[in-house]
């Protein structure tokens, strides 16, 4: 009687270090740099994991996102910022509310902190609803 295989489930990373850890050094080099971009631009961010992914919340809602892939690592800032900045992301391929890049092309520190920045005011803009 052939006995079934157990299949190994990943445990879920309880922190970003703890994702970092299990990225592939070159794609943990640029994501490293873009977290540290992040938390220059807003400090007082709470960092988690949500949907096992990289997130930084403000005033308990998430407001940006990270994550590396097999082919390329992806930033999350959202729809608005991408559609406000379109003409700065036109050397990286965007979808609605994703960037993707490479690690040897990754984001700018002042394209991340144009995006953040506006994330903020649109959330702060939405608040005011």
């Amino acid at each position: 009687m052939a006995t079934k295989k157990k299949s190994v489930k990943k445990e879920k990373p309880q922190s970003i270090d703890e994702y970092l850890a299990r990225v592939p050094d070159e794609s943990r080099a640029a994501l490293e740099k873009l977290r540290a971009t992040i938390k220059s631009i807003v400090p007082e961010a709470l960092e988690t994991i949500s949907y096992e992914i990289p997130t930084f919340k403000l005033n308990g809602r998430m407001l940006v996102s990270f994550a590396a892939f097999s082919a390329h690592c992806s930033f999350f800032p959202g729809a608005g910022p991408i559609e406000h900045h379109k003409d700065d992301l036109k050397a990286f391929p965007t979808s609605k509310g994703t960037v993707r890049f490479t690690p040897d092309r990754p984001l700018s520190a002042v394209l991340v902190k144009k995006l953040v920045k506006t994330r903020i005011k649109l959330d702060q803009a939405r608040k005011k609803l």
